[in-house]
């Protein structure tokens, strides 16, 4: 069975989702990172796997269930973070974001049977997910990150070490108001989507 790893931040006003700022404040935007990542976290803890690890800048709250490792990011580039990750477990890993609260169990339950590795592309050119047979931080090591080329240079970069690669469904992160309304859509009785209404709600409680 698989190992899925979710790389995350802790969700502290300031310091994540700053893109949606305007026109949310700051606490509303890490509330809604929060939320969002509470549904991640939710669609991990129901998927099968061998162990759930959320891999954390910061620490945790109350917000993350029970049956999760955790561990610290380590310093440096999001390509060494994400290296590091997938260097602590011997695979099958599947490592998804904070970012994507319409995943669910099923785009996580992945069989490696045919394939290599999984990569599931962003709309914004990024990428979701990344799942490895055999992890080798070398192929993450020094891959472009949060560009509109970080997805298509991955890709490439896994193809090129003669891995067989499976497409996951490509899917929307929330980085601005306009991806957080896009995305509560999909998933309108989850936390975010809840919390989001409630943001943007003319003298909402929970808009300050």
């Amino acid at each position: 069975m698989t190992t899925l790893l979710v790389i995350a931040k802790e969700p502290r006003p300031g310091r994540v989702k700053t893109r949606l700022t305007p026109p949310f404040s700051p606490a509303q935007a890490a509330a809604l990172a929060e939320a969002s990542l509470a549904d991640t976290l939710d669609a991990v803890a129901a998927a099968p796997a061998t162990r759930r690890v959320l891999v954390l800048d910061g620490a945790p709250g109350p917000w993350l269930p029970p049956g999760f490792d955790v561990v610290p990011q380590c310093a440096g580039g999001l390509d060494e973070r994400l290296a590091d990750a997938f260097a602590r477990y011997p695979g099958p890993a599947l490592l998804i974001g904070m970012d994507t609260p319409q995943v669910t169990p099923a785009l996580l339950t992945v069989d490696f049977a045919e394939c290599d590795a999984y990569f599931g592309a962003a709309e914004d050119g990024g990428f979701w997910a990344l799942g490895l047979a055999d992890p080798d931080p070398a192929l993450l090591r020094g891959v472009p990150m949060s560009v509109p080329e970080t997805g298509a240079v991955q890709r490439r970069r896994l193809v090129g070490a003669g891995l067989r690669v499976c497409d996951l469904p490509p899917l929307r992160d929330v980085d601005t108001a306009a991806d957080a309304a896009a995305v509560a859509a999909l998933v309108p009785h989850g936390r975010f989507a809840a919390l989001l209404a409630r943001c943007t709600a003319p003298g909402g409680t929970d808009r300050r």
